[in-house]
């Protein structure tokens, strides 16, 4: 008898048993006399047995599409409660029909859709199933016994064997059933048999099998099964159904809305309505997505506060040129408050409120000089710092908040802002004609460019930005000023994230600031550290008219990697 399983075993290896194999009444003939120990070593039998199992009954006594089931299974079902009279349990049905018991599962719910045709009861059954280690055991035998295999007659070096994935495990577990023991020649262990090859029987395989095939086995063995992780225990959950108080076989789908025709014609009496579902919680209405740039923001803000700084006012997006550039002791002839750098406001088109104080020592450092300054020599006039500008910096910000600490009796400050900014740009891939600048400002005496470098050098550490590189560059409103560049692996070049420096004394002493008082400065577009953070290689995917709003939409929360 034994031949004839090997023989079968190889017979089927030739056979895609499992795609494309038609199962027939003989198979079912021979599954039910194979032995259970018959299908230790014999992968495909085993296979074979295992797939043959899952139908549960033979195939001439199984529904199919030319006989009751269909392609309608709501209307099998309904059938079914017909002949034989009593409720059914969809997990039993499944198992007998072969059907996936998910998709009876469905058609049970299509008609509990149907006011009163079923009845439905919960009811659950605990399983026990193969992990998928439980599964490969099955298949091809425990560890144990392929270290028992592997080791054959003449033995084998530990190391040899560690070197198997299942060679730990497998070796502890062979030795405390003492089919092998260790052997120690010099400074070599070695492995090798303690019993016969036929005195081995690979009970953990059987034991698998047979819960495979839905057999139970001693509770001590599942327990220890249980323990190895080669088998779970589940709870599969189904229905009771049963007839309900308008039960027929006759399926009529529900009518969803009542028409101006129903009611004209009548028919609507003689129509079936669908209930509606006051528990249902409809159709998950669109909802906004935080921007990418307010993503950045948000962790920016966190690091500044982390940092101590404040957060200043930063809505006014017009501002008077005064406050724009001369405050800052950036001369009225200076390229950058021409037409082509800055929008000009055409209405409102000049402010006439300033400090007149203020207003006076700064027409006075710009043209005669002072605070150890010869200034600019140039005939400083009123009407160019009145004309409204679209800021071009939120350094405006950082002089309207330095003037009114001087104001209110300096104390140190660190302040920032984060906030839009417009300038009159050639758009490309860096470049836009509105976007975010992000501003630090640290009023202190005895402030060095030392300090200003240890300051964002820590900033840009908590952006997860290392490996900066500086370079010396004039602002007319600082001296010295550094601009700030970062490596962007996507343009696979040296962009430049940010500028600093220091507040020269011609643009803090007008505004009354003590002495020794030092102030510095850095900014930063947002724009362009959340392209690195992103991956986006051209702003205007990020920010504008041309941005996928399918990407605002999907992008993850900003998690910068902060360092220590």
């Amino acid at each position: 008898m034994t031949d004839q399983w090997s023989q079968l075993n190889e017979k089927l290896a030739s056979y895609p048993y499992v795609d494309g194999y038609t199962i027939s009444d003989r198979d079912f003939e021979v599954f039910k006399s194979v032995p259970v120990k018959e299908l230790g070593g014999k992968a495909n039998l085993a296979r074979w047995h295992r797939h043959i199992a899952s139908f549960k009954q033979e195939p001439s006594k199984q529904p199919t599409d030319d006989m009751e089931l269909g392609d309608n299974l709501p209307q099998y079902l309904l059938n079914h409660l017909t002949k034989t009279g009593a409720p059914f349990n969809s997990i039993a049905l499944a198992e007998e029909l072969g059907l996936d018991h998910q998709k009876l599962i469905g058609a049970v719910k299509s008609l509990i859709a149907q006011d009163g045709l079923v009845t439905v009861s919960e009811t659950s059954e605990k399983r026990t199933e193969l992990t998928n280690e439980g599964q490969e055991m099955a298949t091809n035998g425990s560890h144990e016994y392929n270290v028992f295999v592997a080791i054959g007659d003449e033995g084998l070096p530990q190391g040899e064997l560690m070197k198997l994935p299942i060679g730990k495990v497998g070796m502890a577990k062979a030795i405390a059933a003492k089919w092998i023991a260790t052997e120690k020649n010099g400074a070599e262990v070695r492995l090798v048999r303690k019993m016969a090859a036929d005195a081995v029987v690979d009970k953990v395989r059987e034991q698998l099998e047979q819960i495979s095939l839905g057999q139970e086995v001693d509770a001590k063995d599942k327990t220890e099964l249980k323990k190895r992780k080669l088998i779970n225990e589940v709870t599969v959950k189904g229905l009771i159904v049963e007839k309900g108080p308008n039960f027929t076989t006759e399926i009529v789908k529900p009518e969803l809305d009542l028409t101006a025709e129903m009611i004209q014609s009548g028919s609507w009496k003689e129509k079936t309505f669908k209930k509606y579902n006051f528990e249902a919680l409809g159709v998950q209405p669109s909802s906004g997505h935080l921007h990418p740039l307010m993503k950045v923001r948000a962790e920016f803000r966190q690091i500044f506060f982390q940092m101590g700084f404040t957060e200043m006012p930063t809505n006014r997006y017009v501002e008077s040129s005064f406050w724009n550039f001369d405050a800052l002791f950036q001369p009225q002839q200076h390229p950058a408050r021409d037409a082509h750098d800055t929008f000009f406001i055409s209405d409102p088109a000049i402010s006439t409120k300033f400090p007149t104080d203020y207003l006076e020592r700064v027409k006075t450092v710009h043209s005669k000089g002072g605070f150890g300054s010869i200034g600019y020599n140039y005939d400083w006039k009123l009407e160019e710092a009145q004309k409204n500008v679209l800021r071009t910096h939120t350094t405006a910000v950082s002089a309207r908040q330095l003037y009114s600490l001087a104001q209110e009796g300096f104390k140190p400050s660190k302040m920032f802002s984060i906030d839009r900014v417009f300038r009159n740009e050639t758009l490309d891939a860096t470049h836009l004609a509105e976007f975010h600048q992000v501003e630090g400002v640290i009023a202190e005496k005895n402030l060095s460019l030392a300090h200003l470098i240890g300051i964002f050098t820590e900033f840009f550490k908590k952006l997860g930005i290392e490996g900066l590189k500086f370079k010396p560059t004039y602002n007319p409103y600082t001296e010295p000023s550094m601009e700030i560049f970062a490596y962007h692996q996507g343009l696979k070049k040296w962009v430049e994230i940010g500028n600093s420096g220091m507040f020269r004394p011609e643009m803090l002493l007008p505004m009354g600031l003590p002495e020794d008082v030092n102030v510095a400065g850095y900014g930063l577009s947002l724009e362009r550290p959340t392209m690195i953070r992103y991956g986006i290689n051209n702003i205007r995917d990020l920010f504008g008219a041309k941005v996928d709003l399918e990407m605002i939409r999907k992008t993850p929360i900003c998690r910068l990697s902060k360092k220590d």
